[in-house]
């Protein structure tokens, strides 16, 4: 590296300094932080301001295009703007200035140090994941309240282990669970589970055990009891027992009170943030990819997928998850829509305007499903992560391919099913 000369004007520091294989432009205070220590440049600086002589050394002149090119840094016009001060001023602030991009270079060196290495990203993850106890680990409190006096043992242990979900003495989790919302609501949901709906699933073996997950299925039914099943049947089939949080509508979470009592019960609003903290969190999340098109769907159209959204096969490759198809058979059957009012419905503000055998007939009552028997099963999981990776989430086309993909995945699990 060349000798360098402190100039007579202060100034001249600010000048780009040439060096073999460098950039233009470069900061030149790296090079005399090498060269000489802090104290002696504040040193020279005094003695020049005193018009004393010190030890001159060769410097080499920037050529007229690096001077056009090179542009001063911050801490350059920091010196620039203190020359015409006393010296006392203009030492502490170079000082000042210099040691706080000395500490930034060295918290910018820690912060790449302490990054993690590809081999440790998935056990870095599991330490953040929100997990809940195995259901032999379990200590039931004595049964007190109408909930408890309405559920079985197996039944509170699950309620209980889902619990842990939420830090402490907090009423709920920072995505809106709480624990006691739950209890108040799953007696009513779970009765719909086994006597109303008489749901009969299969392939919980396909769902992990622990880590993010996102269940990917068919939507159905003007009212997203197909979520609601879903949710009863994971929780009461998985040990640890898992929490299904539901991806809704962002209009359903516009409604007065029903949004509240969506994230009481574990459910989000289906935003980009939500869906990437969630499975950040490690926890299992359930979509429907055709959105509000799948559950307006005719009666002419019922188990035909609509076109899937991609924004779940994007968070999924970010987040190294895996996808589990799900089919819901009778979802499409609980409440059969002969047509769809379309220019009522955007009147309205409204999804679907629908005319079914009940609606508007019986009013509010004919919204009610009807009393179908459920069918859900879960596919193996699409590892799609494993063969792509997080970079994959950029390319469109490719995106685009994995959600059709799914798709069809899905489809096959729903024909196979209702035979």
């Amino acid at each position: 590296m060349s000798e360098i000369e402190l100039p007579t004007l202060v100034e001249e520091i600010a000048d780009p300094l040439t060096t073999s294989g460098r950039a233009l432009g470069r900061d030149p205070f790296d090079a005399l932080a090498d060269l000489d220590s802090f104290e002696e440049q504040l040193d020279q600086l005094e003695a020049r301001h005193a018009d004393s002589p010190v030890v001159q050394h060769r410097v080499r002149k920037p050529s007229v295009q690096q001077a056009a090119i090179a542009k001063p840094t911050a801490e350059q016009a920091a010196i620039e703007m203190v020359t015409a001060k006393p010296l006392a001023v203009a030492k502490a602030t170079a000082k000042a200035v210099l040691a706080t991009q000395s500490t930034t270079d060295q918290a910018a060196a820690r912060s790449e140090d302490a990054l993690p290495s590809r081999d440790n990203l998935a056990r870095l993850s599991q330490r953040r994941w929100s997990t809940t106890p195995p259901l032999a680990e379990i200590e039931l409190p004595p049964a007190k309240g109408l909930a408890d006096r309405l559920l079985n043992t197996d039944e509170r242990r699950v309620l209980a282990a889902l619990a842990h979900l939420v830090e402490g003495d907090a009423p709920y989790d920072r995505f809106g669970y709480s624990p006691e919302a739950m209890k108040t609501a799953f007696p009513l949901f779970h009765a719909l589970y086994r006597f109303y709906f008489r749901v009969r699933s299969e392939g919980h073996e396909h769902i992990p055990g622990e880590g993010p997950v996102v269940l990917a299925g068919n939507h159905g039914g003007l009212l997203p009891f197909d979520a609601a099943m879903a949710i009863i049947d994971v929780a009461l089939h998985t040990d640890p027992p898992r929490l299904v949080r539901a991806v809704v509508d962002r209009w359903a979470g516009t409604l007065p009170w029903v949004n509240i009592f969506y994230a009481r019960v574990g459910q989000i609003v289906g935003t980009r943030e939500n869906f990437a903290k969630l499975l950040d969190d490690g926890q299992l999340l359930l979509v429907f990819p055709e959105g509000i098109d799948g559950m307006r769907k005719t009666i002419a159209h019922r188990y035909r997928l609509q076109k899937f959204r991609v924004g779940f096969i994007e968070h999924a490759l970010r987040s190294h998850t895996p996808i589990v198809p799900v089919a819901f058979i009778g979802s499409d059957d609980q409440s059969p829509i002969l047509f769809d009012i379309k220019p009522l419905a955007r009147r309205l503000g409204v999804p679907v305007a629908p005319i079914t055998p009940t609606f508007p007939w019986l009013g509010p009552l004919g919204l009610l499903p009807y009393p179908v028997s459920y069918r859900i099963v879960y596919g193996e999981p699409l590892r799609y992560h494993e063969r792509f990776g997080p970079e994959a989430a950029d390319d469109s086309r490719l995106v685009r391919y994995l959600a059709n993909q799914v798709r069809r995945t899905v489809q096959l699990l729903i024909d196979r099913n209702r035979k």
